[in-house]
This record gives C-alpha cells, structure tokens and sequence, in this order.
C-alpha cells in the first residue's frame, strides 16, 4: 500500500510518495528556462506540483499517465496546498499496485452486476427485457459495463461508476413511474440501463481516465445507437416504432441542443429519463466536489465549471458555527445576583428621654462576577465536536 496518499498530505510537510501522473506540461519561466506543471493523483484525490529545478534532466523521463516517485515540500498556493518538487523519477508497472492510484466505487461490482440483472429480470414487456438480455448477455459489453466510469471527470468518475450511476437513476426511475401512472416503467427502465451504454467505448480507463478515438469521433449516444442496432438484428420479431423510442430516448437524454443531445425529449419517458439522469449526475457531482475540495480556508469550495458555482461546504459550516457557540458560552461569566440593600428602619417618634436608635446597617459591596468555568452543556458540546473531527480525521 502506497503512502502517503493525496487526502494525508499536510502542508509544509516534506513528501516522499509516489503518484500517477494526470496532466503534464512544460511552461517556461520569465527567464525563459522551462518548467514543469504536473497534476499527480491516486485514488483519494489530485495533488497540483510545480518542477522548478533541473528540470531539462528529467522532461523526457516520464509522460502522462506514467507512475512516478517524488521528494518535495508541500507548500500552500492560492489556498490550496502545491508540491514543489526537487527530485522525480518514473516507476515501472511492476513497482506499483494499481488499485492505489485509481478511483473506483465503493460497492462491489459483481454485487452491482447481479442487481443490474435483477431489474432486467422484472421487466414484463418480453421485447424490452429481450433487448436488455442480448446487450448484457454479451460477454465484451458486461466486462466492460461493469468497470466503465460513467465520466471522464464531472460525475462519477471513478471505475465502475457507470454501473453505480445506471443502479442509482434505476431506483429514481421506479419511483418516478409509481407516482406517475401514465409512465411506461419498463420503457424507462430500459432507457436508463442503455443511455450510457455508448461510454463503455467512448473513454479509455485502463490507466488515467480519457477519451478513446472513436469517443472524440461519435460520442457515447451514436455508440449506444449502434450497439443496439447490433443486437436488434438477432431480434427480428422486435416492433419497429418501439425501437424508434428506445433510440430517442438515448439520443434526448442529455435534453438539450448545446448538451450534446441531437434531439429534444418529445415523449414523458424520454423526459422524466433527461431529469432523472441530469440530477443524479449533479448530485454525484456536488458529493464528489466538496469531498475532494482542497481549499484550505472558508466555507466554500474553489468554482465548478460544470455546475457554474462554487459549493457550500455545509459540514464545516455548521461545524465552525458549533465551535464559535460553544467556545461564547465557555468564555461567559456567569451573573452573580446581588442581594438588595435593605433601607434604614425609621424608628417612630419616641420619648425625650429615650435611647438613641442604633445606626442603620452600613451597606456591602456587591460581589464581583467571576468567569466560570465551561458549562456542562457547552463542554458535551465541545467534546461531540472534537469526536466529530476526530472521526472525519481517521
């Protein structure tokens, strides 16, 4: 097991560790020297570094996409931690396991795979469960299918986050049709299980995460069309007008011209399966943001381009609003109450010959408050906190 990872790197810590190397650039100082700009990552996160030095000896060593090791500073830049790194070299294959340096999804994917299976399985209409079972049945399609990410980089992009995302708008979907009775449920269902089937050969993920040729060339919706085609061939009973759906249906998902689909949702499956899909993306989209946000100050990640804002980091916003509560309470004195003076007692007139009343009380000082120290509930409060971060920390 490589260490450290991205998410434990420190700043002002010196690194030794090694990286897959996701973006390379060669840049040039106002000197004219050249420079090296590298994104190095693994599975937990990306890590932005900067070669400043001796760099002519090293720029042909590695490429993108390589495994490298290096030594360096971590430094803090634009509030965001950068590794100046002083010396780099590139680690063969057999250096490295490559689960350390890809992400990938939590889940199982076998588990996902036979869950896949399963909603197949419950579609009634016998043509659309008979599509589904051919594309799946396909031994090159299910490899694949089940270790795709279903992005390069906006949303789950990670490996078998294609399945995962399939999974997630599947149980969206039955939602949605139970509560919509004129929804055709296995109409949806079987646009969402191929709506995305096109990425499986539109990205390479066999190391970094990019597009192949034919993805530049087609896209994944033309991919998923042809691939269907493919298999309707061997399904000649199939209705005609009902295979013209399933291809809309993959050629609107995206529910917009300049989003990349060629036509607009003009049917309720089509549509509902556009929302279903663009809000599970986005949503996968905001977890994965704040998770890997490596702004060092403030509430808020730095912008997202795909969302077209920055995110509220809403646990360390509620946290750090926690912490200065607790901290106001602690610090408070507690007020002391003050007994009134009681007024001199007049005596009633008496007698001349009569003793002189005693002299009324002199009166006391009030006490002073003193700071106390921190209440029972604000110290449960700070130590919750403190087990919270503790927590998130390991």
């Amino acid at each position: 097991m490589k260490s450290p990872y991205v998410k434990e790197i420190q700043p002002e810590q010196t690194v030794s560790a090694s990286f897959l190397v996701c973006s390379k650039e060669i840049r040039q100082k106002k000197t004219g020297d050249p420079y090296l700009s590298l994104l190095l990552g693994d599975r937990t996160g990306e890590l932005d570094a900067k070669m400043w030095d001796n760099v002519a000896e090293v720029l042909d060593a590695f490429e993108r996409d390589d495994f490298v090791k290096v030594k360096g500073l971590v430094q803090i830049f634009h509030n965001r931690p950068q590794l100046t790194i002083h010396k780099i070299r590139r680690l063969d294959d057999s250096e490295v396991d490559f689960t350390d340096y890809f992400p990938a999804s939590a889940r199982d994917p076998e588990q996902m795979w036979r869950e896949l299976r399963e909603v197949v399985a419950g579609i009634s209409n016998p043509h659309l469960k008979g599509l589904l079972d051919a594309v799946l049945d396909d031994e090159e399609i299910a490899r694949r299918y089940r270790i795709a990410p279903a992005a390069k980089q906006i949303h789950h992009a990670f490996l078998s986050g294609l399945i995962e995302h399939v999974l997630s708008v599947c149980h969206l979907a039955r939602m949605a049709a139970a509560h919509y009775p004129f929804i055709d449920g296995d109409l949806l269902l079987t646009g969402v299980v191929l709506h995305d089937l096109g990425k499986i050969y539109e990205l390479r993920y066999e190391r970094g995460f990019s597009y192949s040729d034919e993805g530049q060339l087609l896209g994944h919706m033309l991919i998923a069309v042809r691939l269907v085609g493919e298999k309707l061939r061997g399904l000649p009973d199939f209705p005609p007008k009902l295979r013209t759906l399933v291809e809309h249906m993959i050629l609107s998902h995206h529910g917009q011209l300049e989003f990349g689909s060629p036509k607009l949702p003009l049917f309720p499956e089509a549509m509902l399966l556009h929302y279903l899909d663009d809000m599970d993306s986005k949503m996968e989209c905001m977890r994965r943001t704040v998770e890997a946000d490596r702004q060092l100050e403030g509430s808020f990640t730095s912008y997202v381009p795909s969302l077209d804002r920055s995110l509220l980091k809403k646990d360390k916003y509620l946290n750090g609003a926690l912490v200065a509560a607790a901290v106001a309470i602690s610090a408070a004195p507690i007020p002391v109450p003050v007994a009134p003076v009681p007024a001199p007692v007049v005596p009633a007139a008496a007698p001349a010959v009569a003793v002189a009343a005693a002299p009324p009380p002199k009166p006391q000082p009030a006490p002073v408050p003193q700071p106390r120290a921190a209440s029972p509930f604000a110290s449960k409060l700070l130590d919750a906190l403190k087990t919270v971060e503790s927590k998130r920390e390991s």
